[in-house]
């Protein structure tokens, strides 16, 4: 059943799931910046890939220093997923994702990343709450990807 959609809606179906990508990531990013403990925020995937609570990690002396180091690991890592969550804004609010060329860059990009992404969940936390996430992701990244090869009827 083929549905017929006007290029705008399919438009919309293409760009807004980068924009909400990238918004998200922007959010998710100051999370990890504005948290006393960041580490916290990621604590079941944490304890299920060190098999061990951070009570336990802590409280040995030679790793009285930890906290500080995480701090500072995860402040890398907000600073990190803010700068590509404003990457993607950028170039989606730039391009518009107008163009075959720019909606295939953007959409090839997030299939590599997602596939990298998806292997080291499945691997490593197989059960944490990120796997929903990356399922919101790869729904999101579908949704545009079918909107774009509909739209393509419609690019001059």
């Amino acid at each position: 059943m083929k549905i017929n959609m006007n290029p705008k809606t399919l438009h919309n179906l293409t760009v807004v799931p980068f924009v909400l990508l990238g918004l998200s990531a922007i959010i998710l990013g100051f999370r990890w910046l504005i948290s006393p403990e960041p580490w916290m925020l990621d604590e079941s995937a944490n304890v299920i890939l060190l098999d061990e609570s951070y009570a336990s990690l802590f409280s040995v002396d030679i790793n009285r220093n930890l906290p500080k180091y995480l701090t500072l690991l995860y402040r890398f890592f907000g600073w990190s997923v803010i700068t590509i969550g404003m990457l993607i804004l950028s170039f989606t609010i730039v391009t518009r994702l107008g163009t075959p060329m720019a909606r295939g860059f953007l959409q090839s990009v997030f299939f590599i990343t997602l596939i990298g992404i998806s292997i080291i969940e499945w691997i490593f936390i197989p059960s944490s709450h990120f796997v929903y996430l990356t399922y919101v992701l790869w729904s999101l990244w579908a949704i545009s990807v079918l909107s774009g090869i509909q739209l393509k009827k419609y690019d001059f």
